[in-house]
């Protein structure tokens, strides 16, 4: 009988990988019951000496790794690109992000394989694509924020700021996941695998269409407004009599006139020119904001969240750190590694059928039972 928590059981992933972009699109594999064979050099994943806040690993490497089997491979010796080639011939699918063009040069490039294997499906993740001016360039997260603009419109008035989390590597990989998923999809049709090339720059581009639209539409791209939103008021954060920043989204008119009644007690500002509609109010948010700022500095954090729970008004405290770590929406998966277990928060997709996952590996921990096992074929 299929385990339905594990629909992609059977199938073999084989990951060149390093960081977070490709591990992202590897780990959600493996969780899904994917054998996912993660192939590092001597020294490992660079990941794994971000930091030491996982009981003593890398907070990186411990949430990207888990289920995954660690082979250390040196490619420019014979015997390890032999047996790379072996795995490859069993492979479902093969993902990588070394510098484009190292593959191939080392004899695995990606066209070069699926003529060989038709029912591989191959995943080069890289900076800014294979081609073009910046095929070459390094590209980290926090470049790529930078050249694609997001930097630009996030942060404060003052100046660009940086997205606290690595969005463009985890966008990649969750953009590359997708395609694989649709490739297998497609494969079962047709019998072929594919190719599918994702990069940081693009994955970034494809979220920032909005602004661009903006931009392209009007002449004017989006202003850094802090915790507030650019087209949008009052849409934005509210110091409140004991220090909590809370944070109000008013979506429509309806909202509105909820808020002018049960929060600034004026129902008539409501319909006052300059007050009545978003585009007067977002035109007039000095005065607007400084109206519910006034009224909110009057209340204590309970006090708020009472009123605006009684008016319907869609609400947030703007919560540090500590906070998310006692949250009481927040939950948790407990991932053996070879430290001990750590606890981390959950993957988003809850799952009718209950999951297995898999422990994080050590690196190399299953380099011999690997080797044995695809020598039995020489």
């Amino acid at each position: 009988m299929t385990d339905a928590s594990r629909p992609l059981a059977g199938l073999l992933v084989v990951a060149m990988e390093q960081a977070v972009a490709a591990p992202t699109c590897s780990v959600k594999l493996a969780d899904a019951g994917a054998r996912v064979i993660k192939i590092e050099r001597a020294e490992g994943d660079f990941a794994r000496g971000y930091d030491t806040a996982a009981a003593g690993q890398s907070s990186y490497f411990v949430w990207l790794n888990r289920g995954k089997e660690s082979l250390v491979l040196d490619i420019k010796q014979p015997d390890d690109k032999a047996l790379l080639a072996r795995i490859l011939a069993r492979a479902d699918v093969f993902i990588q992000n070394l510098a484009p063009g190292a593959m191939a040069r080392a004899g695995f490039g990606s066209a070069e394989l699926r003529a060989r294997h038709k029912r591989l499906i191959t995943v080069d993740i890289s900076g800014y694509g294979e081609e073009g001016d910046y095929a070459a360039m390094k590209a980290y997260d926090l470049l790529v924020q930078a050249e694609s603009g997001l930097a630009a419109i996030t942060g404060h008035p003052a100046g660009p700021g940086r997205v606290g989390v690595s969005v463009v590597d985890i966008a990649c990989g969750m953009n590359a996941h997708a395609a694989v998923l649709e490739a297998l999809i497609a494969r079962s049709v047709t019998g072929q695998g594919t190719g599918i090339a994702v990069s940081l720059f693009d994955g970034m581009a494809d979220w920032m269409n909005v602004p661009l639209l903006t931009y392209e539409g009007t002449g004017r791209a989006p202003a850094r407004v802090g915790l507030a939103h650019p087209s949008i008021c009052p849409y934005g954060a509210f110091a409140t009599a004991d220090g909590a920043l809370v944070l109000i989204s008013i979506q429509n008119e309806r909202e509105w006139a909820a808020l002018c009644a049960a929060i600034l007690a004026e129902p008539a500002l409501a319909t006052q020119p300059g007050w009545r509609s978003n585009n007067e109010r977002v035109a007039n948010r000095p005065l607007v904001d400084a109206r519910v700022a006034a009224a909110f500095a009057a209340w204590d954090r309970d006090a708020a969240a009472a009123r605006l729970n009684q008016a319907g008004i869609a609400y947030g405290f703007v919560n540090g750190v500590p906070e998310l770590a006692t949250h009481p929406a927040l939950r948790r998966l407990v991932v053996e590694t070879p430290e001990g277990p750590v606890a981390m928060a959950a993957p988003a997709a809850r799952l009718a059928a209950p999951r297995r996952y898999g422990a994080v590996p050590a690196l190399g921990a299953h380099s011999a039972a690997i080797r044995a096992e695809f020598c039995a074929e020489c």
